[in-house]
Parts: structure tokens; sequence; C-alpha cells
């Protein structure tokens, strides 16, 4: 038996659609830091106080986050490319506007404009790129994370370089560039269909009334207060050029990119997302009581900041996917929700530091921030049984079989796969494993849900799987061998779902599971925090690496690590 199907193509190799669209979302992710090298500058041009400028911040959040109930109907009803089309044309003409000012309150109100196009980018960006990629959705989520990090980075370095030459610079530089990303998500990006069934307008709202949501969402609340208080006033006693503002920032947003894709899913594979958003919100408040207490040091503010990048980029991965997992309604639902609440944090946060810093002094914002993250703790531990309770690997509800069940107390070979187009391939080499061993097959198709940022996105629905795992067992019947099928649901963390394979096959008593090689590359598959890795640290049978061009390699701990060095 075999297929056309063989290793796993370059996530990179993506479709003139999935590039266009993450170029834009490089630039919009730009969008935050872009400004803060500028935030002085715009003082001493414009004569206005730091509590004026702070408005930029908060106009532009609050109108994010209003739009954030609206823009999954909106996108319901009008499409997902429109959507983002829309959302680049008006981003494109407020940062211009913005750029063309010459009043603060020209440039506050021209930023709340900008943040209704931002809301309509990001609620659909990842959905686009994920619909449009192909070889499966593991190359189109390296694209978006690898946006993620360079927007993040690059935003304060482009925005001190253009801000050295003017102000205006970092508002016209983001028109052009978008209206670049405009004409290309134009070309490019095909329409795509419409949900059968529209989002409610109402829906975000309703969803909140649930105890688990709102919860996480009051937590993710007070922690972009803190956020954005030191975003928006962090610039003013580190008394920098904004040549120098987009280097500190820029070291800033390498911390941020790297610990939210690389680190936070280890740390949280090893103990738990609870746990480690305990110690990461008591860290930052730390690290902003640090900046309160040596505001008069620039040196002190300068290292505090970047150090906060770490503490930053765990806590916006590990908060939606904690969302996700303890939120009962549809996943788009729950992330305009979710965003609702932080972002209103956000945009509240600068305009009350800017009261606060008038009436008193500059190191009160921070106390108050340094407060608000250590509020947070608590907001979350009221939540902690509803998300041990959904973060334990429980087989039973985390797997739905799919055709006729294997005969009980038969060893099986169990296969995972993933949807991508390796997919037949891999069941393929596991079938020949189970013909030698005289066992029956049973496909595991595992269905995530993407988490990256606070966008969550769902590559395919319950009925996608449950058919992906039918055409596998057809294609198999066809060629006479016994298999069966299981869809298993993941959230976000890879490593869970790792462990209800893993306990799955003891309890089965599987004679081996067998896994081929992911599109998103050696790196990621084998790396802590990985569904393989979890799955080889816990399973109590033999776990096999198969593909179409070699004989099966039996996965160890030092197998994984050797496997993970040899791809850097």
């Amino acid at each position: 038996m075999s297929t056309p199907h063989g290793r796993a193509a370059s996530p990179f190799r993506q479709p003139k659609a999935v590039w266009a669209v993450a170029f834009a979302c490089v630039i919009s992710f730009m969008g935050i830091g872009l400004v803060d090298p500028i935030l002085p500058a715009l003082a001493d041009s414009l004569h206005a106080t730091p509590s004026q400028v702070s408005l930029l911040f908060s106009s532009y959040l609050i109108v994010t986050a209003v739009a954030m109930l609206f823009v999954g109907w909106f996108s319901s009803r009008f499409g997902a490319k429109r959507t983002l089309i829309v959302g680049l044309a008006v981003i494109v003409v407020f940062a211009a506007l913005a750029g063309t000012t010459g009043s603060i309150n020209g440039i506050v109100g021209f930023r709340a404009g900008w943040g209704l196009g931002n809301a309509l980018f990001i609620a659909t960006s990842l959905a686009v790129i994920v619909a449009s990629a192909s070889g499966g959705f593991g190359g189109a989520i390296i694209l978006y994370e690898t946006a993620l990090g360079l927007g993040i980075a690059v935003g304060p370095l482009l925005g001190g370089e253009l801000g050295a030459i003017s102000w205006r610079g970092p508002f016209f530089g983001v028109a052009v560039l978008m209206a670049v990303a405009l004409l290309a998500t134009l070309a490019f990006v095909p329409s795509m269909p419409k949900p059968a069934r529209p989002t409610s307008p109402i829906a975000p709202l309703k969803a909140l009334r649930h105890r688990g949501l709102l919860t996480m969402g009051i937590m993710a609340l007070l922690y972009n207060w803190g956020f954005f208080t030191m975003l928006g006033y962090a610039p003013y006693p580190m008394k920098l050029s904004a040549h120098e503002l987009g280097l500190v920032f820029t070291g800033w947003g390498l911390l941020v990119a790297a610990f939210s894709v690389f680190f936070a899913p280890r740390l949280q594979a090893r103990f738990g997302t609870a746990p480690v958003l305990y110690a990461n919100l008591l860290g930052l408040g730390v690290v902003m009581a640090v900046i309160a207490a040596g505001v008069d040091s620039p040196t002190v503010v300068i290292v505090a900041v970047i150090v906060s990048g770490a503490f930053i980029g765990i806590n916006n991965t590990l908060t939606t996917q904690a969302v996700m997992l303890v939120s009962p309604v549809e996943r788009p639902v729950a992330s305009s929700a979710y965003g609702f609440l932080r972002f209103i944090g956000g945009g509240l946060a600068p305009f009350v530091a800017g009261k606060l810093a008038d009436a008193t002094d500059l190191s009160v914002p921070f106390y108050l921030g340094a407060a608000t993250f250590v509020l947070a703790i608590p907001v979350l531990a009221s939540g902690h049984g509803l998300l041990r309770k959904e973060e334990e690997p429980v087989v039973t509800t985390s797997l739905t079989a799919v055709g006729e069940p294997v005969e009980a107390g038969v060893p099986r070979v169990i296969v995972a796969v993933g949807a991508h187009d390796a997919a037949p391939a891999i069941v393929d080499a596991a079938a020949r494993l189970a013909r030698e061993t005289g066992s029956p097959l049973e496909v595991v198709h595992v269905r995530e849900t993407v988490v990256v940022e606070e966008q969550a996105v769902e590559p395919e629905g319950a009925e996608e799987a449950r058919a992906a795992v039918s055409a596998h067992l057809a294609r198999l019947a066809a060629h006479g061998v016994t298999a069966s099928g299981q869809v298993l649901t993941s959230v976000g963390d890879h490593a869970a779902a790792g462990r209800v394979l893993a306990e799955h096959a003891a309890r089965v008593g599987a004679r081996a599971v067998a896994v081929g090689r992911s599109p998103r590359g050696p790196l990621a598959q084998f790396a802590d925090g990985s569904i393989t890795v979890a799955l080889t640290n816990g399973a109590s049978c033999d776990v096999l690496l198969v593909d179409a061009e070699s004989a099966p390699r039996r996965l160890t701990r030092g197998s994984l690590t050797e496997l993970r060095d040899s791809s850097v």
C-alpha cells in the first residue's frame, strides 16, 4: 500500500495569499511598539503633557475593545476576505491622517480609527492564513508566529529610526506598508465562504455570563492595565532619543517573541498553566515595583523594561490558552469576549496613569501597575479549579470514536496524525507495521484549536475531522487492513494532547504508538512541550517515528534530543 505523499514540505512553501496576510500581520504587530520611541518627541513637538500623549494608547485600545464585540458578526456576514480588506483600508487611512495632523488631539482621534481597523484585521488574520495554507495548517502557524515575532521586535526599531527623522515618520511608514499589504490581499487572497450560521452581535457579551471566561477576562484586564501603563509611561524616565528608545524596545520585543513562542509551551508542559501564570504575574509585579522605585534612574527603568519582555511573552501565550480551556462557547466568540476585556484594561490604564502622574509623581502609576499584576493572582486563583479540571487528561471526554471499534483486549498499533498532506503516508507506514505484528490499527486524528497570542482558531471542524478519519479507514479497508478511528480534540496545549494519547494507549494495552514527522519541522516537534515529547515520556509502550522512506525509529529521551539537535 502506498500513497503519493512523502515527507512534509517546507512550512515556508505557501501560496501567495498566506504570504500576503503574513506580511500584513508583521505590520499590524508593529502597531503598539512603533509609537513608543516617539512618545517623548510627540510631547515636545506638539507641546503636550505625557498624560495627553498617553491617550494615543487609550483611544486606540478602547475602540479596539468595543469593536472586538462586533467583528465576529461582521466577518460572518461579509466574509473573512472583505473583513480583512476593510480593516487594512481603515488602518491605511487613519495612520496617514495621524501623520498629517498638527495636534495631539488629532492624533488621538485618528488612532481611534486605527483601532477599529486593527480589530477587524486581527480578528480574521489567523483564520485566513490557516484557511489559505497548503499542506496543513502547521506551516501557516509557523508563518504567523514568525510574523508575530518580527512585528513585535522590529516595530520599535523601525519606529525609532523613522522617529529620529520626524515624529510623523512611523505613522506614514505604517500607512505605506499597510497599503502594500492591502494591494497584496486584494490580488492574492481568494474569497472565502461565510459560516453556515452567522455570529450574533451580542454573543461575546452573553459569553461573559460563564464564570470561567469572565474570571480569565478580568485577570487579563488587570494584567493589561499594568502592561500598558509600562508601555505608555516607561519611555519618559529613560530620557533617551527616539533612536535609542527604539533599540531598548527592540530588546524588549525580542524577549516577548522568544518567550511567547519557545519558552511558554515548555514551562506550561512542565508546571501547568496556572502555576506558571501565578509566578509570572508575581514576577511582573516585582519588575513594575522596581521601575516605580527606580523611576529617577534611567538605567534601572531600561533594564527592568527589557526584562519584563520575558514575562509578557509567557503571559500573552498562556492567558489565551487558559481562556480557551475554560470557555464553553465557540472559540471565536470566546476570543472576542476575552479581547474586549483585555483591551479595555489596556485602554483605561494610560488614561488613569496620566491623571495620577499629573496629580502626584511619575512613580505612582507604576506602583498601581504593580498592584494590578499582583491583584490578578487571586482573581486567577478563583478560577483555578476550573482550569485544573480542564487540564486533566480525561480520555473518555477527549476522544471521539469513528467507525467500528477494535475488539477489546486485542493489542493494537495506534497512529497519531493531524490535518496535513503527509497524513495518508504516515497512516500507511503505520499500517505496514500493524501487518508485520499481526495487530489491528487505530487511527487517532488530532484536531487542534490553535492559540497564538490573543487569537484562537479551529483549523477544522468536528465533522471535517471525522471525515478525515473515515477517509483513512476506507483506504485501509480497501487494502484489507483492520482499523478503527478516533478524533482527539486539543486546545492550544500540545503536551496535554500527548498525555491524553499516552493514557489512552495504556488503557487499551496498545502494542505501539506511531507518529510521523510534523509539518512544523523537527525543532518544534521534538522540543519540550510538544505532543511527541509528551507522548514519548508518558507512554508505557513503544513510540515509533514512521515515514514512507525508512524503517520505524523508536523514540526515547535520548533520540528526541538527537533529533532536535540535528535540526539546529
